[in-house]
């Protein structure tokens, strides 16, 4: 059953619907609807986050080194946060310069760098992990448990078309 109290898209779509009565506008309320919640959900777990003094990009990082055993190839690093080479760049420098990784060159493949945490990166990315896990049940805790479920299915199948699976493994 549908709720069917508007939300704040539903007037963008019935002017542009008013507009142009043919015109599917299925894609645009999907993409519409996923920009807002996730702009809500990242703008609230960023304002949980940055009580602890953490930022959301810190965490991706460290936790996705912590995932992975610990050592990761730049490239790596990269494609998990999506970023370019200078940004990753920049933040990998900014966790060494705090302590919370090292960098080496790869001796398998020399035109590799390969990033490891640290012992103290492995306690922080222990400590950014559970703040963010208590920001995101804050963040959520006021929806319905079978509606989360569900969303989180439907997300799966919809990254899984658009991105296919972890090229990671």
């Amino acid at each position: 059953m549908t709720d069917e109290t508007p939300d704040r898209i539903d007037p963008i779509l019935t002017y542009l619907r008013n507009l142009d009565p043919g015109r599917d506008l299925l894609a645009k309320a999907v993409a519409m609807r996923l920009r807002r919640a996730a702009h809500y959900v990242d703008t609230q777990i960023r304002r949980e986050l940055s009580r602890s003094d953490i930022e959301i990009w810190e965490l991706e990082l460290l936790s996705t080194l912590l995932r992975k055993g610990g050592t990761l190839p730049v490239g790596h690093l990269q494609d998990a946060a999506q970023l370019t080479a200078g940004a990753i760049t920049n933040r990998i420098t900014r966790l060494e310069r705090d302590g919370y990784v090292t960098r080496a060159i790869d001796p398998a493949d020399r035109r590799q760098i390969i990033v490891t945490l640290t012992d103290e990166g492995r306690q922080h990315a222990a400590e950014v992990i559970e703040a963010n896990d208590h920001a995101q049940r804050a963040t959520l805790d006021r929806i319905d448990p079978r509606i989360l479920n569900r969303l989180a299915d439907d997300l799966r199948t919809f990254l899984l078309a658009v991105e296919g699976p972890d090229p990671w493994g």
